[in-house]
């Protein structure tokens, strides 16, 4: 390759298999090297090489240091393992596959586009938390129709509470789905595809509200805490997300309002793989598992149970 090569913001994001939006996120901490044209950012080859041999050396030195249960699993993985979603939970379970050998890589997309890069092949896991309000259940019912043809495996995480982040103390005394009708009441959404776009947009619907009648409905921000903070700060008076991020956020409350089943996704073709044998070893191991029995907004109980295979 031409060392001398100008890349994107866009072209970097493809190649580490992450959003524009975290590259960004990586300027801003100074993980990764930069320059502009104008006010544009770009990069060379150089300095995105530079930042995957600095990744690759600090996962050689985790592996060193750290004290790794025993799983039954041995190294030996070929790179270009994709999990796909936004989670805590999913960055935790990148950095021990890890250091089991696979150098699992993350995409932080929403649930709809998840799925849908999981069927062309693009990811490997997709993390889904898609409500179907018509029949009161998550996942099932998007993943038979949004991957035809293809043999899957549901496989659980988590369940979460989504809700309402509104500012402390409630002073407009928000309650519920209803409250987003009203005129004195500005939301900020979360971007399309996401899990709690979709319960939103389910409720709205139940409800027989349009979201263009709604203040501030295209107003997106590209995660829970975006939107936490957007209300937290006063830029909004509402906005859908999971309890774990209110806890993290000064200034606002949080109302609790559906209980969510968080899952995996993958290819019934893919199960016997190292990467993916690897990937359910650690689910199912007590050590992954405690990692978020005691930081709370996790209820972890049947973590690694097949839901359904479709």
């Amino acid at each position: 390759m031409d060392r001398d090569k100008t890349l994107s913001a866009q072209d970097v994001a493809d190649i580490l298999h992450v959003s524009k939006s975290t590259i960004y996120n990586m300027i801003r901490n100074g993980d990764i090297t930069s320059y502009k044209v104008g006010r544009k950012v770009r990069f060379s080859e150089d300095d995105v090489r530079e930042y995957i041999d600095r990744s690759r050396n600090k996962v050689t030195a985790e592996r060193s240091t750290y004290s790794m249960p025993e799983l039954g699993i041995f190294p030996g993985s070929q790179a270009g393992f994709v999990i796909s979603g936004q989670d805590l939970l999913l960055d935790v379970l990148s950095n021990y596959m890890r250091l089991y050998g696979v150098q699992a890589l993350r995409s932080y997309i929403g649930s709809y586009d998840s799925l849908i890069q999981l069927y062309k092949h693009k990811v490997n896991v997709a993390s889904t938390h898609l409500w179907d309000g018509q029949n009161d259940q998550y996942n099932n019912a998007y993943v038979k129709r949004m991957l035809p043809g293809v043999s899957t495996q549901i496989i659980h995480l988590a369940h979460r509470m989504q809700g309402l982040y509104v500012k402390k103390g409630n002073p407009k005394e928000i309650s519920g789905w209803e409250d987003f009708s009203r005129s004195d009441i500005a939301m900020i959404n979360r971007e399309y595809g996401s899990g709690s776009r979709v319960l939103l947009d389910e409720n709205l619907k139940l409800l027989d509200y349009h979201g263009s009648s709604i203040r501030g409905y295209d107003k997106e921000g590209q995660s829970h805490l975006a939107v936490a903070s957007a209300v937290a700060g006063g830029n909004a008076d509402i906005a859908v997300g999971i309890e774990k991020v209110a806890r993290q956020v000064d200034g606002i409350d949080f109302i609790p309002l559906k209980k969510e089943r968080y899952d995996i996704v993958i290819r019934k073709e893919d199960l016997d793989s190292f990467e993916m044998q690897t990937m359910l070893k650690v689910i199912r191991s007590s050590a992954f598992k405690e990692e978020f029995d005691n930081i709370g907004g996790y209820d972890t109980s049947g973590m690694g149970e097949i839901i359904a295979e479709l």
